[in-house]
């Protein structure tokens, strides 16, 4: 399944540039939610970018008990489906069990498998079921060569329709290294690869339960996973970082994103 092919089946037309899947972390409001979405949309409309809007309706795999989950789930979704009608943009958003997508896959494009579930197969089967496009983070812990077998859960349900995305690999506890060499490596398994920009510089955890981040690291992994080639980008952005309620430390502030993306524009082969 070439990148082309998945543009096709939810909408969008090839520009020859990456795919680009952004947004804030979670829904937070209406208005946060449909501010980011219409700069994003004016942005990779003027840079000719294909844009798929991310936004969590509830995150499910906090660390600590305290730490923001959702506003409600029957809201969070409303809000999604409200910015599909009003921006006519394709969205994603992570489900984590078999009954989360029962309930989210009307309303989203793409369902996203996270990282931490990425072997789940009852989980991957009834997310390939759906006939929606599959995006499966790759585990923390996880040799890039083996997301091949996660592929096949969704794909013997009969949909191809799957992106593999790159989000760092566990380096010693509460840090994550990126690996450039698996972006080759799940290339060759044969669906588009999605680098993960922003939650690759997280640090888990390193906060007291809540995790930090590097994001002075964001644009030099960028340009380097734009200069193997990688399909797309997935980037977690937000008006005012440090007032988002769920990985603030290593988003990029929306203000700050036509300057990475032109830079990624750049390097990309």
């Amino acid at each position: 399944m070439k990148i082309e092919n998945v543009l096709k089946s939810l909408g969008l037309k090839s520009t020859g540039k990456p795919l680009l899947i952004a947004g804030p972390c979670v829904v937070e409001s209406k208005s946060v939610v449909f501010k980011t979405c219409e700069s994003l949309v004016k942005l990779t409309t003027d840079l000719k970018i294909p844009f798929v809007f991310k936004a969590s309706f509830i995150k499910a795999n906090r660390t600590s008990v305290y730490s923001f989950r959702t506003i409600g789930i029957d809201e969070s979704l409303k809000i999604l489906s409200d910015v599909k009608e009003s921006f006519n943009v394709p969205v994603l958003s992570d489900v984590h069990s078999e009954i989360d997508t029962e309930i989210a896959s009307p309303v989203l494009d793409i369902i996203q498998i996270p990282a931490f579930l990425c072997r789940q197969t009852e989980l991957l089967e009834c997310a390939g079921e759906t006939g929606k496009v599959v995006n499966i983070k790759k585990g923390q812990f996880l040799a890039p060569q083996d997301m091949k077998y996660q592929a096949e859960k969704v794909s013997l349900t009969g949909n191809n329709k799957i992106l593999l995305t790159e989000r760092g690999t566990s380096f010693g506890y509460n840090n994550l290294v990126v690996d450039m060499r698996s972006l080759v490596i799940m290339k060759r398994i044969g669906y588009p690869v999605i680098f993960d920009a922003t939650h690759s510089v997280q640090m888990p955890s390193a906060e007291n339960g809540v995790s930090g981040g590097n994001p002075e690291f964001i644009n030099p992994l960028c340009r380097a996973a734009a200069a193997v080639g990688v399909d797309g980008f997935f980037i977690e952005t937000h008006p005012n970082p440090g007032k988002a309620l769920s990985d603030g430390s290593n988003m990029v502030k929306l203000s700050k994103l036509r300057k990475l993306l032109t830079d990624i524009m750049r390097f990309n082969q």
